[in-house]
């Protein structure tokens, strides 16, 4: 048996590895296609300063949607207000693991629709918004439920939704200097000749490598980022509501529903608590699960059954 505590340490050193990876992968791949734009331009530079130029841009585009968050998913899932008589178990159900989480209780909406699932949006604790669908309501027994929006508030705990902003900047900033250096290239532009030489080439020809591969590989480390964040968030919530048995069952249910959530997308799909996006063939093997936003039910289950 796997001792929850232990699990949800381990999961926390796993997502700091990745995200210390992608964070030294961004400033390296962001310098040398920086070199690569100033040597196609003739200049000579470090490269931190059109870094810095590209990080500003990427970091007020995303703003607006780290604040807003909140209102735009909860706009484009066409969710509404939870009532407290009609959805009283969802109510008591957040009342009580927000006490016992020490956070302050969250908003919560529901889809009306009759697909299983849920998630959790807002940018603190303070600002946190639950939303679940009709359908997962009526279907989950109380102590299922409790496994799933304690998953839900293990997010807003573990301030998620703030991780995955900042990861959104920095893949927004290595894509716009990578279009940047590419445009440029393809396009032409003003280039000294004297820059044609020596380590001119040499850093254009790295950054154009870099311009071309660092998006895709971002991207994967971002979703590698966000299938470390599930295993975490289902490690707490066992350690909130002290019973994986919950979860598990509900892990389960929601395998066994293949109707897709008609309000979901694939700007929001990451956010639930299991792909909402069910129209598609589940990824088969290593290489094509590295695609997934989730990761396989299966294995989450697996990992469950293990603790303690």
């Amino acid at each position: 048996m796997l001792n929850v505590f232990e699990s949800v340490s381990a999961n926390k050193r796993k997502s700091a590895l990745v995200i210390f990876v992608f964070i030294i992968f961004t400033l390296v791949a962001s310098v040398f296609i920086s070199r690569g734009l100033a040597a196609y331009y003739g200049y000579q530079s470090s490269g931190l300063e059109l870094t810095g130029i590209a990080l500003v841009i990427s970091g007020l585009v995303s703003l607006s949607s780290y604040y807003y968050s909140d209102r735009i998913i909860l706009a484009l899932s066409g969710a509404r207000p939870a009532d407290k008589k009609r959805d009283f178990q969802f109510f008591t159900v957040a009342e009580n693991l927000s006490l016992a989480a020490g956070v302050p209780f969250p908003r919560l909406y529901v889809i009306d629709d009759s697909a299983m699932n849920a998630f959790a949006t807002g940018r603190d604790p303070a600002h946190a918004v639950i939303c679940a669908t009709s359908g997962l309501l009526s279907r989950l027994d109380r102590t299922e439920l409790e496994g799933v929006i304690g998953h839900e508030m293990s997010h807003v705990v573990n301030f998620d939704i703030r991780l995955m902003s900042i990861v959104t900047v920095l893949v927004g900033l290595i894509t716009l200097l990578g279009d940047w250096l590419l445009r440029a290239s393809w396009y032409g532009g003003r280039r000294s000749d004297r820059e044609d030489r020596g380590s001119g080439v040499i850093f254009l020809a790295l950054g154009i490598i870099f311009a071309l591969l660092s998006p895709i590989i971002a991207r994967l480390i971002q979703l590698a980022i966000s299938r470390s964040r599930e295993y975490l968030a289902d490690a707490s919530s066992v350690k909130l509501t002290r019973q994986p048995s919950g979860l598990i069952s509900a892990l389960k249910k929601l395998s066994t529903d293949r109707e897709p959530l008609e309000a979901a997308n694939k700007a929001t799909a990451h956010l639930y608590i299991v792909n909402p996006l069910k129209n598609r063939h589940d990824a088969i093997g290593w290489f094509a699960g590295l695609f997934n936003t989730h990761p396989p039910l299966a294995d989450r289950i697996t990992q469950l059954e293990k603790m303690s």
